[in-house]
């Protein structure tokens, strides 16, 4: 991990007041570093700058459940009033990160009634992402699950890859191998086009 960045990501410079500015602290996080793990102490909030993170846990039978790929904004939002963190986050490739300690956003949410309204604007857009995936989740085929993922968080029917296709596989609750079939059959149908780093639908939405 290298330290260095002087500037914040756009986004987050417009949701946190000018007096956090320069307690972020921007660092590049080569694949496979750990931001958290399960039952560590929360001491940090985590800005995805570029890159990707995947935020997982263990299911019953010791395979991991990915909870949430994020490749922009805070990972673990609700860990700002948490004990502990429940799950691990694991850098997937290579990603500018800001970290800003969550003693400081808390000073600043009881100091300033804005940010504090700003950053509940923020949980709640989270808040739709959850249930959109909830609503995924529901679907039967791994063809509905794909296609719901591309027409809600994709942009004009092209979604990134990230760390590819086993990592999507995960996020969408099936297997790798499910997740390939389904694809080949998309891309056979001329449906689907795999594209560098990315699944582009064919006439661009779903």
């Amino acid at each position: 991990m290298k330290t260095g960045f002087t500037q914040i990501h756009k986004d987050l410079a417009e949701l946190l007041p000018g007096a956090l500015h320069a307690l972020c602290q921007t660092s590049t996080y080569k694949k496979g570093d750990s931001l958290f793990a399960v039952g560590d102490k929360p001491q940090a909030m985590f800005f995805i700058e570029s890159g990707e993170v995947l935020l997982q846990r263990l299911g019953p039978q010791g395979d991991p459940i990915v909870l949430q790929r994020a490749s922009r904004g805070f990972v673990a939002e609700a860990s700002l009033q948490s004990v502990r963190y429940h799950c691990d986050a694991r850098v997937v490739v290579r990603s500018h990160i800001t970290r800003i300690a969550v003693a400081d956003l808390q000073s600043a949410m009881t100091a300033d009634p804005v940010f504090a309204q700003a950053w509940i604007g923020m949980l709640n857009r989270e808040l739709k992402r959850l249930r959109l995936q909830c609503e995924r989740l529901a679907l039967n085929r791994v063809e509905d699950r794909l296609l719901h993922l591309m027409a809600t968080e994709g942009a004009g029917g092209h979604l990134p890859l990230g760390a590819g296709l086993k990592s999507l596989a995960g996020q969408l609750g099936v297997t790798h191998e499910a997740l390939y079939r389904c694809v080949a059959q998309l891309e056979k149908a001329q449906r689907l086009q795999r594209v560098p780093q990315a699944l582009q639908l064919v006439g661009g939405s779903t």
